[in-house]
């Protein structure tokens, strides 16, 4: 540090290790008292100066150091201000935290494992909030000043500037503000003489000076790091446990976690949705303990664009299994299908159908957000749409597998003529699919057996939505067949010619 003044110029330069303590000449004069040392702190820095006194004085003249253990916070550091405005006002949590030393304090232990009887604090201190209202990491902290005071006036408080602050935290985080000058310039300090007409101009530089660690002190460090990750990563082991949980041979294990996000388009508010996974007949099982079923919370909407959304966020899961018994081509399994079910509660408890819908859940292991498209059956007439709105309650589905084709149907063809229904709106699921197979690990026969098994399995999830296109296909070609039927003979012959 160096300092220059028209009738003075002066430098100095010192090393500091970490929580060194080097005293200022105000401390000098303070603790050669002993009426002035209060506190056993106190009384080890006085001898320690008369010490330094009788071996020939300090080392330091201007720079001195605050440690962790002294009585010292720099208050600008904790009433900065937030923005660039003259006239700004602290608010109300700067004011607060300003009063908060963020030092390392001794924890004592708590009694017991007794888990504390007062889970809320109804009617908090200003300590309790102020100890409370912001998370306090644990910090050492050194301060290393200078006495910038005028030459041979030196132990003045007033005259005290910072020139850096050092931080370590719990986490072993090391913070040095300013930073190290490097190739920066030096930083520039300005203080005022007695007379207003008298500046000091005070330059100083801050450098790191530590030693390079040598060869063996590396290698220690990496062995105690890999110890400590090693005792971590047996630690994480232990939470998870050695034993793997694996299915029986031939079985594929399907794992959904899942979320009812929301729903949207519907005529009337508060809604929730009632849904349930139906796993086919054939070679699917889920664990007796397993609920295929739920029931959102009843939620409100808001405005987004021109329709009313419902955010639900309502997370479900659900495991099944699949056991591939018939090895034949011919042979085509099926999928899970997850219905859902949307209605409405007003004020009076009335409630009214909005939607039925369906969808099948996806073959492939990775996240999906399916949007379900919904429909409600109608009855003709005004008066249905007057019971509904006054009273509420709508015809329901007694089966709501109807909305694709029900499991217990076992004819060829599913007629739904005369049947009236609606769009309504539509409810969008989240779902994060995982799969496990011993087929995945095993090798050639195995795995090609279990893809030709997925391979199918997908196919039939893509069956639902290539089925009205087969049936559209399947009338046009049965019209066009009829037609042909109607036809003179010798139009549609092939050995017929033209007059």
């Amino acid at each position: 540090m160096g300092g220059h003044r028209p009738d003075e110029e002066e430098e100095e330069e010192i090393i500091i290790g970490w929580q060194e303590k080097l005293f200022s000449q105000f401390e000098v004069d303070l603790y050669q008292n002993e009426s002035a040392c209060q506190s056993p702190l106190d009384h080890q820095y006085r001898q320690e100066i008369l010490k330094l006194e009788n071996s020939g004085g300090r080392k330091n003249r201007r720079i001195f150091t605050y440690t962790d253990s002294d009585r010292y916070t720099d208050l600008e550091e904790y009433c900065q201000k937030i923005t660039t405005s003259a006239s700004e006002t602290p608010s109300f949590l700067v004011e607060r935290m300003a009063n908060v030393r963020r030092r390392r304090q001794d924890r004592r232990g708590v009694e017991g494992s007794k888990l504390k009887s007062r889970m809320v604090t109804w009617e908090p201190s200003e300590d309790f909030i102020r100890n409370n209202h912001a998370i306090n990491t644990p910090l050492q902290t050194m301060y290393i000043m200078a006495d910038l005071g005028p030459y041979g006036k030196l132990g003045y408080k007033i005259h005290e500037h910072v020139l850096c602050i050092l931080k370590v935290d719990s986490n072993g985080v090391i913070t040095v503000k300013p930073d190290f000058t490097g190739i920066k310039g030096p930083y520039r300090i300005e203080t005022e003489g007695e007379k207003q007409e008298h500046t000091s101009a005070w330059k100083y530089t801050i450098d790191n000076v530590s030693s390079l660690a040598q060869p063996e002190e590396e290698e220690r460090e990496q062995r105690v790091f890999k110890d400590l990750y090693g005792r971590h990563k047996e630690y994480l082991g232990s939470l998870v446990g050695t034993d793997f949980e694996m299915i029986t041979p031939g079985a594929f294990r399907l794992f959904v976690n899942g979320e009812v996000v929301s729903a949207q388009g519907y005529e009337y508010d508060n809604l929730y949705v009632h849904f349930f996974v139906e796993l086919p007949a054939t070679n699917w099982s889920s664990p007796s303990f397993q609920q295929l079923s739920g029931v959102t919370q009843t939620c409100a909407t808001r405005s987004l664009g021109m329709d009313k959304v419902a955010y639900f966020s309502f997370p479900f899961t659900f495991e099944a299994f699949f056991l591939h018994e018939d090895e034949s081509v011919e042979s085509l399994p099926e999928w899970p299908v997850l219905y859902c079910k949307v209605l409405s509660l007003d004020f009076w408890q009335r409630y009214r159908v909005e939607g039925y819908g369906a969808v099948v859940l996806p073959a492939t292991p990775g996240s999906h957000t399916l949007t379900v498209s919904t429909w409600r059956p109608v009855e003709l007439g005004l008066v249905a749409e007057l019971r509904r709105f006054f009273i509420g309650g709508s015809l329901e589905l007694e089966d709501p597998s109807y909305v694709r084709i029900p499991g217990t149907f076992k004819g060829e063809r599913l007629s739904r003529f005369g049947f009236r229904t609606e769009t309504t709106g539509t409810v969008t699921f989240r779902l994060h699919c995982l799969q496990q197979s011993r087929a995945f690990m095993e090798s050639t026969s195995l795995r090609k057996q279990m893809r030709s098994v997925l391979d199918r399995l997908e196919g039939f999830s893509q069956q639902s939505s290539t089925h009205n296109v087969l049936e559209a296909f399947r009338r046009a070609r049965r019209r066009m067949q009829e037609a042909r039927e109607s036809l003179p003979q010798d139009l549609v012959s092939p050995t017929g010619t033209l007059a």
